[in-house]
């Protein structure tokens, strides 16, 4: 072995953090919502003027500028899909706002145009941060990797550049530059970006290890045995990709209806004006009666209907800790009848925590005096196992005594001098090799912790086991009624999908209720069992923190991220964020969107009972113009109150309670 890997170095690199590097596209970035900024800053502005009795030439020209800001990407757009033989409703809005603004009536036009430029700004910006997210998690896998030739002389190569078959040395540190198997060294290597496991894991030769994930304290040979291109983090980029490409806008069948609806209404509005003209009817009248029809017959109310009830509900999510993302994301969380939830992070808080201590029998310490050793010893480590041991010293009081000698063996534990006594932490099935009572009754409560789903810690003294510490993640206060609650929303049993072993994962399982456990499990894997049930028919909700958890929220029919610890990837990916890490919120929110869901029906009826109306009477008789707006505004007014409806906490303790009551 090359003396590289036997020198300890003087200092180790410091830990790279594990999150995905941070890149984020600024609003104002995008021409989308400068243009659509310009358009309500004017609006704001011409509004008041105009409703406190302004003259026309000092609003006049600020709604005009509005028209122009906010209306021309979205007529540019449309004329260029006529050019295609295509007519949408945004074109069919500009023509609208015109038409309403050639008969007096300039702020109903400018108020469609202020709507359809921010709708089209958010979406832009919805896309830009995903790519954003998506792009930043190639920085995960280094750029450069120090390749090792056959007389040990090393060079630094870019990563793209290595070939299957080659081999890179990882020094503390530093992070995995590409797919390959450990030949020699030994080291523990934190790869919860990719399979989300909450611990790092031991390495040694023989063993497994991937691009982007954080070498610890020891140094690795890695057989290079995947193309860059192929690497488990390419292939997650390659997914959420993918599947955020799929989860554009599916809906063939709307994009039908506007079609029809658009050219109905031109062809009405034409109609309208030509036909009176044909029996030989007044130009004026009959320009006038076709501008009627075309603001009564106009879908403000419809845009309305379902607009506010979702973003009412957006709002009260978002005071309440949970940011739903988009109207169109709280409207599909209503209609989910299956949930995958991740293990690490999600269900459990993510971080290791003392759960036992377990002094040997013969050894004279009482927990106190075990756990006060042990935090001595490990003190100055930075693994995890040592700072949760640290932290549950602190927890209880506990002076943490001095030390000396300080070493630490990757895979194996911590060695130190303490209060005058050698201390050794670390993993029983390295440190215990006696058969001595001591050294039997120490192993068999390892074995007795690791069947619990604990990861055992030995303590000795002066080479004699004196006690064990048991270390587990620990279950979210919440998650047993949060899984019940989903269960009794969707109709079904959630399921459990983690990279995590199957004895932990099954084990966790059933303390939360859940049967259908799926454990080590790679982010394809994940992918693998939502697309499954998605192809049986099912919209799936995935829950889940991490970029293992990235590709299947993007897969899911909606994805929830917890925000806390979740990484950017996944707060990017997921279509709503639990910021406050309140589990228990999800089920709320789901119940929230149904209500939600409920209301834009009932809009949509008070909508289409107005513009039928109104749209008879101006076909049938002679619908007075002021008569018209006021029952095209009337019937707006009413829809936005009736939306704003779900912005009371009260409608949030409602939907808080409804999962008890079995409301789906």
């Amino acid at each position: 072995m090359p003396s590289v890997l036997l020198q300890r170095p003087e200092q180790a690199a410091p830990p790279a953090s594990s999150a995905v590097p941070r890149r984020r596209t600024r609003v104002f970035a995008l021409a989308e919502a400068r243009w659509a900024g310009a358009a309500l800053a004017l609006f704001l502005i011409a509004l008041p003027l105009q409703l406190t009795g302004a003259p026309t030439w000092v609003w006049g020209p600020l709604y005009a500028a509005a028209y122009v800001t906010g209306g021309w990407e979205p007529a540019w757009a449309g004329l260029t899909a006529l050019r295609e033989k295509t007519l949408d409703v945004d074109l069919l809005m500009i023509v609208a706002a015109i038409g309403a603004a050639s008969i007096g009536q300039v702020m109903d036009g400018a108020l469609l145009i202020v709507i359809f430029a921010t709708s089209g700004a958010l979406e832009a910006l919805a896309t830009a941060r995903t790519q954003d997210a998506v792009h930043g998690l190639l920085d995960l896998a280094p750029s450069t990797a120090t390749r090792l030739a056959d007389d040990g002389s090393e060079e630094t190569v870019a990563t793209g550049d290595l070939a299957v078959g080659e081999t890179i040395l990882v020094r503390p540190g530093e992070r995995v530059g590409a797919d390959g198997r450990v030949l020699e060294g030994a080291s523990e290597v934190d790869q919860a970006t990719i399979t989300g496991e909450p611990l790092p894991v031991a390495k040694e030769a023989g063993d497994e290890v991937f691009a982007g994930t954080l070498n610890g304290t020891g140094a690795l040979r890695v057989k290079v045995e995947r193309d860059a291109s192929d690497s488990v983090i390419a292939r997650i980029v390659a997914m959420v990709e993918e599947a955020s490409e799929t989860k554009a806008p599916t809906q063939l069948f709307i994009e039908r209806v506007e079609q029809r609806y658009s050219l109905g209404m031109v062809f009405a509005t034409l109609a309208v004006f030509l036909v009176p003209l044909g029996f030989g009817a007044d130009l004026t009248g009959s320009l006038l009666r076709a501008m009627t029809f075309m603001i009564v017959a106009s879908p403000c109310a419809v845009v309305l209907a379902t607009m506010p009830p979702l973003l009412s509900a957006i709002a009260n999510a978002g005071r309440h800790g949970v940011l739903v993302k988009s109207a169109v994301v709280m409207e599909r969380l209503g209609q989910i009848d299956a949930v995958a939830l991740d293990k690490t992070g999600t269900l459990t808080e993510g971080t290791p925590r003392i759960t036992d201590v377990r002094p040997l029998a013969g050894s004279g310490f009482d927990e106190d005096v075990l756990l006060g050793l042990a935090a001595g010893a490990e003190h100055p480590s930075e693994h995890p196992l040592a700072r949760a041991v640290v932290d549950a010293a602190r927890t209880r009081g506990l002076a943490i005594p001095d030390m000396e000698d300080f070493t630490s063996t990757p895979g194996t534990g911590v060695t130190a001098t303490v209060d005058g006594q050698a201390i050794a932490v670390g993993a029983p099935a390295r440190l215990l090799n006696g058969t001595d009572p001591a050294c039997a009754e120490a192993a068999a409560i390892a074995e007795s912790l690791e069947n619990a789903g604990r990861t055992a810690v030995l303590v000795q003294r002066n080479g004699m086991p004196v006690g064990v510490l048991g270390i587990a993640d620990r279950l979210r206060p919440d998650a047993a009624a949060t899984v019940a609650a989903l269960a009794t929303l969707s109709g079904s049993a959630p399921m459990l999908l983690t990279g995590d072993n199957p004895r932990a994962a099954a084990l966790l399982a059933h303390e939360v209720g859940i049967s259908d456990v799926r454990a080590g499990l790679l982010p394809r894997d994940k992918v693998a069992a939502v697309q499954e049930q998605e192809k049986a028919g099912a919209k799936v909700l995935v829950i889940g923190d991490g970029v293992n958890d990235a590709p299947a929220l993007a897969a899911a029919h909606t994805g929830i991220a917890m925000g806390r610890a979740g990484s950017d990837l996944a707060l990017e990916t997921a279509d709503a964020v639990i910021v406050r890490d309140e589990l228990a919120t999800v089920p709320t929110v789901v119940s929230l969107s149904r209500a939600a869901r409920r209301l834009v029906v009932q809009n949509l009826v008070i909508a289409a009972v107005f513009i039928s109306g109104l749209v008879v009477w101006d076909l049938a008789g002679h619908l007075p113009l002021p008569l018209g707006v006021l029952g095209h505004e009337g019937s707006t007014v009413i829809v936005g109150l009736n939306g704003l409806r779900l912005l009371r906490d009260a409608a949030w303790n409602r939907a808080a309670i409804a999962p008890t009551r079995g409301d789906r």
